[in-house]
């Protein structure tokens, strides 16, 4: 597909305008136009094929742990990693303007966000009700024009789709964060000498004893700090693992180059997804 001549203005996100990957597209990106699509396929679509520049991607959650979607993607994907950002997670209970909390009867939102404020749920008495996204709870909200049902979303949802926030932070996790990589057609061209670098690359182990613990052993040996692993099983086969790292580090330091040596001995599919500056949150928790 040609290139739209304003491509290099355009971040694309999965979701609603609202979504919290739309928040995050606006904290980074302030100055580039965001593109809901509507899958993750579609995200990645849209950059591979040149409709916007980058990607916003939620990869796991303090709270609710891995994007599993996401993780299956990203192997076939010819995308590369080129940075990261930590969002903190402030859920706001939206409503129709002139609707109360005495009045409210049903909320909706994304079971993920209903599961992170149960406890307030609870307390307040009303029903829980799931809905496909958070975005998309605050629109319906919005259309329903009902005082009695209110959705879970971000404060920009409440912003566009003109609710008023009730309450705000009823999150029950005060730690509830959610990652985001953010994915180019070409890797990070340069990398400054200061500041922590994060190496993200995916690989399958050969299917021999102690493979992995060797790949692993790799790591440990060159002095290389592995910040995340995440396995998962691959069509259904369960001897067929694909594997996520992060390790702190660039592949052109001695130690990961001799790591990443060991690594490829041990691994019959190995691919480096991008190394980028390490985000201050990361380094705020060290």
């Amino acid at each position: 597909m040609q290139k739209s001549p304003q491509h290099e203005n355009i971040i694309a996100f999965q979701g609603e305008p609202g979504a919290y990957s739309n928040l995050a597209c606006h904290n980074v990106f302030s100055h580039m136009t965001a593109l809901p699509c509507h899958t993750f396929e579609d995200v990645f679509a849209a950059v591979e094929e040149g409709q916007a520049k980058y990607a916003m991607i939620p990869i796991e959650n303090s709270v609710a742990g891995r994007v599993a979607a996401i993780h299956h993607l990203i192997p076939h994907s010819s995308l590369h990693i080129i940075g990261e950002y930590f969002l903190r997670i402030n859920h706001h209970l939206l409503a129709v303007k002139g609707a109360t909390m005495e009045g409210l009867r049903t909320v909706r939102s994304h079971e993920q966000a209903l599961g992170q404020c149960r406890k307030n749920i609870l307390k307040w008495g009303i029903e829980p009700d799931v809905y496909s996204d958070t975005a998309g709870a605050a629109r319906l909200i919005s259309q329903l024009q009902d005082p009695a049902v209110a959705a879970i979303a971000s404060s920009l949802a409440g912003k566009i789709y003109g609710l008023q926030s009730l309450k705000k932070d009823i999150e029950d996790a005060s730690h509830n964060t959610t990652r985001f990589v953010i994915f180019a057609r070409e890797p990070l061209a340069e990398l400054t000498n200061e500041g922590t670098t994060v190496t993200s690359f995916v690989f399958q182990v050969r299917n021999v004893p102690a493979a992995l613990y060797k790949v692993m052993g790799g790591f440990a040996t060159n002095g290389v700090n592995m910040t995340k692993l995440e396995s998962y099983q691959l069509n259904g086969a369960f001897v067929a693992t694909q594997f996520y790292a992060d390790i702190e580090g660039h592949p052109d330091d001695e130690g990961v180059r001799h790591a990443f040596e060991e690594l490829d001995f041990f691994t019959h599919e190995f691919r480096i997804l991008g190394s980028y500056p390490a985000a201050q949150y990361r380094l705020d928790r060290k």
